[in-house]
């Protein structure tokens, strides 16, 4: 595997593959005299500062988490990733290789040249621009169809994948503002959640899907000196649940929203009322008028004694001071004229106005909207760049209250929060009263998403001092900050639920997965251990087809979890980017209630859990030697996919 980046997502990648995956990682990095973005001085004396407070306070480095290298990651400087670089590297000769650099054009330029380096080359894009990255898939992908023609795509998966490293974090992000946790899978359109239960099963919201794992035994005696029970179990059977009754368990949920939602028409982006076109003192004025002009019809007939038609039609004419005077007319006659024009002359103002107002009402459409008295149960957004646009998008997508706040109005997500109809607050969140004017005191959580650490940060203390349990996530640049940050308000506020997490290790699961497949759906860490989640054709893999779901179990391997029961021919290629439902909706989707007894066949897709030697064993990884497991597990078969 070849990784090539200028910031935090190459290392975090490098590691993840090399950690979590046991393969052999090439990263291609700009040398130390290249001119491309770097971390502030103050943020990097932050990091400096705190990293040193983690290492004396947490003592556990990345092999906590999973990520340790399993081997040293060769490393190869270049300024930029041209032909000379990549060949370097070994692109020629790689299976994958991951184009993380934070510029779109340099991605580009290199995905080109790679490709042409090495036709059955599994690519890896990182680009922000949805419609441009489409476009690329279907370009690099044809490319490596005209270079090698003989190309089996069954037996070489020579795809084209493009990633945003904001929306693959956005979904972590929303799952640690409403539930509380990161360790979440998107899949088919829902976001699930490893969640950790004390022993006896308590402690869980949701409905369990299923355990995934027993947790290790407490340090307090109470494993009977079983030495087994030092270690996480993963993907027990009913049976090793029951018998380690005394340790907790991580299982498997689905995540919702926690907190009241207000009524959908709030927000919900809709076209505007006809009512709203006029202020409420100008729809009485205008009936009160027709009301005196319909009077004047009536009188006009009783007194003239002419058809109601003819005399509304008079009416009319005299409104608008364009009839004959009723000179050597009945005097009612000539009374109702003079009552008319004078209707008419109190009708142009009315009539003036209604046009400015419907003129306003038209411009302020295109305007944000303010917070909404009563509000309350909603998340505060802090940042509308890269990475709050699609934290803005994903909430709404689950139809989760939230209102903006946003110091730049030409920021990249105003467009959005203005289309979607979202309360936004226009300010610093560093001035006094802004947090206030988002109501942030009667607020569920707070996402504090700017691009600047020591801004998010305080902004996150702010919220504290006006809600002291309001629950707070983060976006820190580097992880060791971001870890230290978590343990000093955690003791600071342990009534409150917090979270700071780095971008680059949110997203580093996802491109990794995919560039061991684009069907990888991520991975969760449990403790020392990690637990892969994938999707699989059931007709490649000869150990589930023809078997019940009960019988395709293999503790301590994989575990099926899901059946995908959309057609064949209407499938997605990657289920983490389904979206999800709307209110009502019904569609062919995930199915996370199958029965035991179903039997899998030839057609059907699957969603399953699987240890990195159980995904191993079934992806038929055994052409390479094994690898030691770097989080002192069982070993870890590094052979090709």
């Amino acid at each position: 595997m070849v990784v090539c980046g200028d910031d935090g997502l190459v290392h975090r990648l490098a590691a993840e593959l090399s950690g979590v995956y046991s393969e052999r990682v090439t990263a291609l990095l700009p040398g130390a005299r290249t001119d491309r973005r770097q971390p502030s001085a103050m943020a990097g004396r932050a990091a400096a500062l705190f990293g040193r407070v983690t290492g004396a306070v947490g003592g556990r480095g990345p092999a906590a988490a999973g990520g340790a290298p399993a081997q040293p990651v060769r490393i190869v400087e270049a300024a930029e990733p041209d032909d000379e670089a990549l060949i370097e590297a070994g692109v020629q000769y790689a299976e994958a290789l991951a184009l993380v650099y934070d510029d779109d054009e340099t991605n580009i330029h290199a995905a080109l040249r790679a490709r042409r380096l090495n036709p059955r080359l599994r690519l890896v894009i990182r680009l922000y621009n949805r419609r441009l990255g489409q476009h690329l898939e279907k370009l690099l992908d044809q490319a490596a169809l005209v270079s090698a023609p003989d190309l089996d795509p069954e037996a070489t998966d020579a795809s084209t994948t493009v990633l945003s490293d904001a929306d693959t974090a956005a979904p972590a992000l929303v799952a640690a503002a409403i539930a509380g946790s990161s360790k979440v899978i998107p899949a088919g359109g829902a976001l699930l959640r490893a969640a950790e239960r004390p022993p006896g099963g308590g402690g869980g919201r949701e409905r369990a899907l299923c355990a995934l794992a027993v947790l290790s035994a407490p340090r307090d005696g109470s494993s009977d000196g079983d030495p087994s029970a030092d270690e996480p179990l993963l993907l027990p059977d009913d049976d090793e649940v029951a018998r380690a009754a005394g340790r907790g368990t991580m299982v498997l949920e689905t995540v919702t929203h926690m907190g009241p939602a207000l009524p959908p028409s709030r927000f919900a982006a809709r076209a505007l009322p006809l009512g709203s076109f006029f202020s409420r003192r100008l729809r009485w004025s205008l009936a009160g008028l027709a009301a005196a002009v319909g009077a004047l019809a009536v009188a006009s007939w009783l007194v003239t004694d002419e058809d109601p038609a003819h005399a509304a039609y008079l009416s009319l004419l005299d409104l608008f001071a364009i009839d004959d005077p009723a000179i050597g007319e009945p005097l009612g006659r000539q009374l109702l004229q003079l009552l008319s024009g004078l209707t008419g002359l109190l009708l142009l103002p009315l009539l003036v106005a209604a046009a400015l107002e419907g003129l306003g009402t038209f411009r302020t459409a295109s305007t944000l909207r303010r917070p909404p008295r009563g509000l309350s149960g909603h998340v505060v957004l802090l940042g509308l760049g890269k990475v709050g646009t699609r934290v803005l998008a994903r909430l709404r997508e689950l139809d989760i209250p939230v209102v903006c706040v946003e110091q730049d109005p030409q920021a990249r997500g105003i467009a959005l929060a203005r289309n979607l109809r979202v309360p936004t607050v226009i300010g610093d969140v560093t001035e006094e009263g802004v947090l206030e004017a988002a109501k942030i005191g009667a607020s569920l959580a707070v996402l504090a998403l700017t691009s600047s650490d020591t801004t998010n940060l305080e902004a996150v203390l702010s919220a504290r001092a006006c809600k002291p349990d309001v629950r707070a996530v983060m976006r820190l640049y580097e992880d060791r900050f971001a870890a230290a940050v978590y343990r000093t308000l955690r003791d600071s506020h342990p009534q409150a639920l917090t979270r700071s997490r780095s971008v680059s290790s949110l997203a580093a699961p996802a491109f990794a997965g995919a560039m061991m497949g684009r069907r990888m759906l991520g991975a969760i860490p449990v403790e020392r251990k990690v637990l892969l989640f994938v999707a699989l054709d059931v007709k490649a893999h000869p150990e589930l087809a023809g078997l019940t779901v009960a019988q395709a179990f293999r503790p301590g391997a994989w575990r099926v979890l899901a059946l995908d029961t959309t057609a064949p021919g209407e499938r997605l290629d990657d289920l983490a980017e389904a979206p999800p439902p709307r209110d009502g909706e019904r569609r062919p989707g995930l199915d996370w209630d199958l029965s035991a007894d179903y039997v899998l066949s030839a057609e059907d897709r699957v969603v399953l859990a699987a240890t990195r030697q159980g995904l191993a064993d079934l992806l038929s990884r055994r052409d390479r030697a094994p690898h030691p497991d770097p989080a002192g597990g069982r070993t870890a078969d590094a052979g090709r996919g």
